[in-house]
């Protein structure tokens, strides 16, 4: 898993807690749906920090809680 995937399936995994459809998190963290869609979607090769950040922003937790999580600690290597 790169580092993309994993931040998509900690959306998906955080989403999925607090009940909260994909539709809903866009508006309340006010961004268009598409680019949440657009997170999960495998020909997309990066997210922006900055819209890390405002997902974060969105489920009231910080960035440091955000990438405390052990999907994150079996990342595949980037570097090639």
């Amino acid at each position: 898993m790169n580092v993309k995937e994993a931040t998509a399936k900690r959306i998906e995994l955080l989403c999925k807690e607090r009940g909260i459809a994909y539709n809903a998190l866009a508006n309340i963290c006010g961004l268009t749906p598409s680019t949440i869609y657009s997170i999960f979607d495998p020909k997309r090769k990066d997210i922006s920090l900055s819209t890390v950040k405002k997902i974060c922003d969105g489920f009231e937790i910080t960035l440091g809680e955000f990438f405390a999580h052990n999907l994150f600690d079996v990342l595949e290597q980037e570097i090639r």
